[in-house]
């Protein structure tokens, strides 16, 4: 699958971002444990670290703070099925730390057994909620929508065309780049203070090779995941290294913002769902970042005020938080990790 191939190719990646030593104890003494939580607990297939955290952690992105790193364990920035995670204390401060089960301490100096120890580490998130979003980012500015080439005509009298079929599109003089992107624009994304258009939404359709350059350029529609129409756009495909696992942190900064929006539809936001927020490397946000989630107070009608027209605005509420994964110029993706009340575009956003 395209999640497996992304996990064997980025093994290399892992250890530079996944857990890194745990924070001083000054920051680590603010940690909640979960009531609940257990003294001891033994990874299991379908896990992940997040999930894992949250049996001991309050809130689970605090894990980086309370992680100890045995050194003397292979790869102990990762964790597998067998292994086993022990709550112990330090100078009264808590602490979570691994150990190694199974065969997966076994060291063989081979790339191949390398990727599969990678493929068979439990993942930081659940990586399929966010696959889609890794694999075909889909936020374009302004000057790269007016300047991809586009689909104008398909042969014959089509008006929609899939895999297999041919499409004729404006422009693509050169043949130096065979692979191709194909996308449908979407809404603009725009500031909710400022009314700036921060970018487009692209929605992937499939994937196209040059058949021959000119204008109009002729491709072949190699994999399509819907119908591709004409207007749509093409971009190069490129061969971008695609995080999978991440650290979650706090912005050193404090940051406010909004959620501009949501991914697939969906209107009441929760759990694992993607969102867009209205932040991104132009205002140092980081994948790993999180941020506080507040549902938006409603504006009521007083109904005991002499006054019939006076409103009171009440109070936003604490929803969640979620955690940026991926990051472009103006914008952000993000995903809900908690949810403790439903959330909604425009809600805001906030440094923890």
């Amino acid at each position: 699958s395209d999640l497996f191939m992304i996990r064997k190719t980025l093994w290399s990646m892992v250890l530079a971002c996944a857990i890194t030593l745990p924070a001083s104890n000054a920051f680590a003494d603010s940690v909640e444990l979960n009531p609940n939580h257990p003294q001891r607990y033994t990874v299991v297939k379908g896990d992940t670290l997040w999930g894992i955290s949250e049996r001991f952690l309050n809130d689970a992105w605090r894990w980086p703070d309370v992680w100890h790193v045995n050194q003397h364990i292979k790869n102990p920035h990762l964790i597998y099925p067998g292994d086993e995670i022990e709550l112990t204390y330090v100078d009264g401060e808590p602490q979570l730390r691994l150990h190694r089960g199974g065969n997966n301490g076994v060291v063989k100096l081979s790339p191949h057994i390398r990727e599969s120890e990678l493929d068979t580490a439990i993942p930081t998130i659940p990586l399929d909620a966010i696959k889609q979003f890794l694999l075909h980012p889909e936020v374009m500015n302004a000057d790269e929508m007016d300047s991809a080439p586009y689909v104008v005509a398909f042969p014959g009298t089509r008006q929609l065309a899939g895999s297999g079929d041919r499409a004729y599109v404006r422009t693509i003089e050169t043949k130096q780049t065979k692979n191709f992107v194909i996308f449908e624009p979407g809404n603009a994304l725009i500031d909710p203070d400022t009314k700036e258009i921060l970018g487009y939404e692209a929605h992937y359709r499939g994937d196209a090779k040059l058949q021959k350059a000119g204008d109009p350029a002729t491709v072949k529609i190699i994999r399509s995941v819907q119908e591709v129409s004409v207007g749509d756009r093409l971009r190069p495909s490129t061969n971008e290294e695609v995080m999978t696992h991440f650290q979650p942190h706090a912005p050193k900064e404090k940051i406010n913002g909004y959620i501009i929006g949501v991914t697939d539809g969906v209107v009441n936001i929760g759990q694992f769902n993607t969102v867009v927020i209205n932040k991104g490397t132009a205002d140092n946000i980081e994948v790993g970042h999180i941020f506080n989630v507040w549902q938006r107070g409603d504006v009521i009608s007083d109904v005991v005020s002499k006054n019939p027209h006076d409103k009171v605005q009440l109070p936003d509420e604490k929803a969640g938080y979620l955690m940026v994964y991926k990051t472009f110029d103006r914008v952000s993706y993000a995903l809900v990790m908690k949810a403790v009340l439903e959330m909604q575009t425009l809600d805001k956003i906030s440094t923890p």
